[in-house]
């Protein structure tokens, strides 16, 4: 085989200090060899010496097809990260350590050399012109780190010289390939620590907890490099997703729910141990929870013993995370879980001061505040949200008959009905002296009349201790957006249906049309 000379200034080109002299015509191929050496010895990007390599191989042995594959040692696998002239495209092709020529290399730490591709049973075809193919070993120590394959498209292209050179060529393209995947980790390393160090100062910095979950996975999925990242809090036995960010596309809503008893969910809950999941393929898209997931990592979130969550990182690519990733991801969990456990705990002293001092439930103050931020949800997410404002009826007569004690126990109670009949997302508010306003999120017009009406039934049904006859509520109820995108529309829409249960007798619950409430709004 007739190795090619360089041309002049090809190694000055790759961006190195070369020697002049040992480009003359008939230099030693030992020297090209040692340039060729510190071309891909010169870079710590794993990238550019794969790319180094290549052209060497290519330009010097006059070879149209080229390629490096890297070696999975967990999957024992061997994946094209880099190629020149091969029909398949880099990342679309993993092989088996037991498979092809470049299989038996790996295997056999050393090269293997096909002369004549098609008398070869273990021949994986790559490119419709290979004739004979030779595949070498990248080894550090004695360990393989990848596979060095050279294709060409003559019979029995390589000669026993050829062959000794690209071996030897081959010790320093693994080096380098060993360097770079080392700075790469240190790298990453370095990237995690700053992560894990930002999240605690967040945690510390931000204590609103819809803030701080969204910045968290957003920190997390950029300095780990993950394609996506959600956290799911524990909700009445659901986990429910409270944030999440990255590349991936949703296969449910945004405040979604999910089983907490269904599998793997269950089972970290039950253990608290991380889940590792390499192959997604056979499970629902609703289950994988981000429709192009092919592997998950998840991570229970532990504060004083309880699982309070989950965080989950989510990739496209099978197998794409690696044990020696969990410490790092547990540690961010666990800050995490601390972060989450500090801005409950601050939720409800900051609640404290919304709460009603009679009947323990959220006051008017709450009610002004939360009924804006569920119009946005709904708004943002197109979720729906309803308002239903309750009256007792003939209250101020209970009062006048039985006096304020009783009066005060009977508010006590119904806002216990209340409370108790709605889901842990809705709000029950006292409104002010005997009026209540609930807002029920992710409900439609006609899910809130069939809550309201419950909620009647309930009250009518109770045996008040010491009032004699049965206690009645009326109630209107509005939704978003079919009575208004306002709180003003909503709450006067939601107002003129309380108005129309007292006017048609009490003990009802009224929802004006939709075409009314435009034309008063």
């Amino acid at each position: 085989m007739a190795i090619c000379r360089l041309p002049a200034g090809y190694f000055r080109n790759l961006g190195l200090t070369y020697l002049p002299q040992l480009e003359c015509l008939g230099m030693p191929k030992i020297a090209v060899l040692y340039d060729a050496g510190q071309a891909v010895l010169s870079t710590f990007d794993l990238d550019e010496v794969l790319k180094r390599i290549l052209q060497i191989v290519r330009d010097y042995f006059h070879l149209p097809n080229v390629a490096v594959l890297l070696l999975d040692q967990e999957a024992q696998t061997l994946f094209v990260r880099t190629q020149i002239g091969w029909d398949w495209q880099p990342g679309t092709i993993c092989l088996s350590v037991q498979d092809g020529i470049t299989g038996a290399a790996a295997l056999k730490k050393q090269p293997v050399y096909a002369a004549d591709v098609n008398q070869d049973s273990r021949y994986i075809c790559a490119a419709q012109s290979t004739r004979s193919e030779l595949a070498i070993p990248l080894m550090v120590r004695d360990e393989v780190v990848g596979v060095l394959d050279c294709q060409s498209d003559k019979l029995n292209h390589f000669d026993s010289e050829t062959i000794e050179l690209l071996t030897l060529f081959s010790t320093q393209a693994s080096i380098a390939i060993q360097n770079a995947r080392l700075y790469s980790l240190e790298r990453q390393r370095a990237r995690q620590l700053e992560a894990i160090n930002t999240i605690a100062q967040q945690s510390t910095a931000v204590m609103d907890l819809e803030e701080l979950l969204v910045r968290v996975c957003s920190i997390i999925q950029q300095a780990f490099q993950v394609q996506h990242v959600s956290l799911l809090l524990r909700e009445e036995g659901d986990l429910v997703m409270r944030a999440h960010h990255g590349t991936l596309t949703p296969a449910i809503a945004p405040g979604g729910r999910i089983s907490a008893s269904k599998q793997p969910w269950s089972n970290i809950i039950a253990t608290h141990q991380t889940v590792l999941e390499n192959d997604l393929g056979a499970i629902l898209e609703t289950a994988r929870l981000f429709k192009e997931s092919a592997s998950r990592l998840s991570i229970p979130l532990i504060s004083f013993g309880q699982t309070l969550g989950i965080l989950t990182l989510y990739s496209a690519t099978r197998a794409a995370f690696r044990d020696n990733e969990l410490q790092p991801l547990e540690s961010v969990a666990d800050i995490c879980a601390n972060s989450i456990q500090n801005a409950h705990y601050v939720e409800r002293v900051k609640q404290l001061a919304y709460l009603d001092g009679l009947t323990g439930i959220f006051n008017r103050r709450f009610f002004e505040m939360r009924i804006n931020e569920e119009i946005e949800r709904a708004r943002r997410y197109a979720t729906g949200m309803a308002v239903i404002i309750a009256d007792i009826d003939h209250f101020k007569r209970l009062n006048d008959e039985f006096g304020h004690l009783l009066g005060d126990e009977v508010l006590r109670q119904v806002s216990s009905i209340f409370h108790q009949q709605v889901r842990k997302i809705d709000v029950v508010c006292r409104y002010g002296g005997e009026e209540f306003a609930i807002l029920l999120t992710q409900t439609n017009e006609q899910q809130a009349l069939t809550i309201a009406e419950k909620l009647r039934r309930q009250v009518q049904q109770w045996q008040f201790p010491g009032v004699p006859r049965p206690i009645t509520v009326s109630a209107g109820v509005a939704a978003f957006p079919a009575h208004g995108r306002s709180r003003d529309e909503i709450v006067r829409a939601a107002d003129r249906g309380l108005y129309a249960a007292k006017q048609e007798g009490r003990n009802r619950v009224c929802m004006i049309p939709p075409s009314q409430a435009a034309t008063a709004n």
